[in-house]
């Protein structure tokens, strides 16, 4: 009852303005001093971890700056030769792509062609594997690459900016095909990879690490689709982008790519930790 309460007082806000807002405010630049104080509350308030920042809190200019923040070089880990948690972030679902269907909470399935916005592109993943990875504030924000590949095209899709919490994953039907997201193709050895970043109410954008364009919560509201003729290559745990505040992460995987193995709802993961299979080159 309290969670569609919530959905329906968030079903009147100006979610757009309100996510633009929150991350006009969180770029503001902090005076030098005020900066340990304002970044230590907001860390204490939300749960995170300053000891793991790679610099210490007067560092960074602005909320913003700390909440994208990279991590001190060796806390991540990233498994060899295994499908790794793109992401620091609780498990909301795992499971098979069946149907070309995705659960997203208990009774609710939603299309994975709408998610992806492209019917013969979902297709690929029939008798693949899934998890939707929930990032809350406390979590590390940098989103990374799950198996060694290429991204050989990138497509923003404009949507809605409900929440992405409990509550609205089991009041908002077919949620993640309908927030804002971009969906990053990403070619492996064996067969392809979709990382679905997910906008959410109050994140200011999500940000790609190769592509200073395409971002969401734009203003041009339109379907952005970016081909790269130079496919960028990375490896499992290079730097894919960042969400300028929490969200959620879909990954969908090929069963010739690899597979996501069983997950338990609610459970933690970290970014660079084995979630999964890898196809051998």
């Amino acid at each position: 009852m309290l969670g569609r309460l919530l959905i329906a007082l968030v079903s009147v806000l100006p979610r757009h303005a309100l996510s633009r807002g929150a991350g006009w405010l969180a770029g503001r630049t902090l005076p030098r001093r005020w900066r340990p104080g304002v970044l230590g509350g907001f860390s204490r308030v939300v749960g995170a971890d300053p000891s793991e920042a790679a610099l210490p809190l007067e560092e960074y200019p602005s909320l913003n700056a700390y909440f994208t923040r990279t991590l001190r070089p060796g806390l991540r880990p990233v498994a060899a030769g295994a499908l790794v948690s793109p992401v620091d972030a609780t498990v909301g679902a795992w499971g098979e792509v069946v149907g070309g269907t995705l659960v997203q909470a208990k009774g609710h399935d939603y299309s994975l062609a709408a998610l992806l916005a492209d019917e013969e592109y979902a297709r690929a993943f029939d008798g693949g594997t899934y998890t939707t990875l929930y990032l809350s504030p406390s979590d590390y924000h940098r989103i990374h690459a799950p198996l060694d590949g290429s991204v050989t095209a990138a497509t923003y899709v404009p949507g809605d900016l409900w929440p992405v919490n409990g509550a609205a994953v089991a009041n908002v039907a077919d949620l993640f095909a309908r927030n804002e997201r971009i969906v990053v193709r990403m070619e492996t050895a064996g067969g392809p990879v979709a990382v679905v970043p997910v906008g959410a109410t109050m994140v200011g954008m999500t940000r790609l690490a190769f592509d200073d364009v395409l971002h969401t919560n734009a203003r041009r509201r339109e379907v952005q689709r970016r081909t790269y003729d130079a496919p960028h290559r990375l490896e499992a745990g290079d730097p894919l982008g960042h969400f300028e505040f929490g969200s959620t992460v879909v990954l969908v995987c090929s069963a010739g790519a690899g597979a996501v193995e069983p997950l338990a709802l609610g459970s933690s993961v970290r970014m660079g930790q084995r979630i999964g299979s890898a196809a051998s080159r």
